[in-house]
């Protein structure tokens, strides 16, 4: 999954990151609102990790930001404010779910995987499509009940390809969605062609059907 942290407090910040990339996540970070705003319109995200209480202005205000400009991205509040007010305002206003600081890193993970099930797969800890099946929490595949080993990148890559099945995605798209901000330091796209060759190299070793198909001069289309 790929992490945006709207987060003041350095230590949090970076404890937070530390622990999401732990399980093969991508996490990009920033401290204020303005910034915030400046990564939301450039790249998307599978979730969105919110602190209200920002230096430069109301966290709010990236939520008003997500609802205007039609995003999809799962939100969590993470903040220091218990009120009752401000955790209804937050979830009328768009917001998936609201964590109070402090809090355990192992509720936190679970809150997110919770609400990016429900949002994206309908609460499903199991993903099929067709033959193949997506053990969600477990990360782990099978096709025709025979497991696939995939590397992260792999993995993430099929789970972004059934969730935007039928749908032409750019390579830029891919790249930015599973790389992040990394994706700077890369003069093309190339290597994208590489983990896909071997995603469906490893595909096609246990079942016929071809789902990956190569779009010329725009990208990927995952469908039957």
């Amino acid at each position: 999954m790929k992490f945006l942290i709207i987060e003041d407090e350095q230590e949090l910040r970076e404890i937070i990151a530390n622990y999401l990339n732990e399980d093969g996540n991508i996490c990009e970070c920033c401290d204020s609102l303005r910034s915030a705003i400046d990564k939301l319109s450039i790249y998307e995200y599978d979730c969105i990790l919110l602190d209200i209480g920002l230096p430069d202005g109301d966290g709010f205000t990236v939520l008003e930001y997500l609802r205007v400009n039609k995003r999809t991205e799962a939100v969590l509040i993470i903040s220091a404010r218990n009120s009752l007010d401000d955790k209804l305002k937050g979830l009328n206003i768009g917001a998936d779910d609201y964590l109070t600081k402090p809090f355990h890193l192992a509720e936190l993970k679970a809150r997110v995987v919770a609400i990016y099930r429900r949002k994206v797969f309908n609460s499903n800890s199991t993903l099929i499509f067709n033959e193949i099946v997506i053990n969600l929490p477990g990360r782990s595949v099978e096709v025709n009940h025979k497991p696939i080993i995939l590397t992260r990148k792999e993995y993430d890559m099929l789970l972004y390809f059934i969730a935007n099945k039928g749908k032409v995605i750019a390579k830029n798209a891919i790249a930015v969605h599973l790389w992040g901000d990394e994706i700077d330091m890369h003069d093309n796209f190339d290597f994208i062609y590489t983990h896909i060759k071997n995603l469906r190299k490893k595909l096609l070793e246990v079942t016929t059907n071809d789902y990956l198909k190569s779009i010329y001069g725009i990208g990927y289309k995952f469908s039957a």
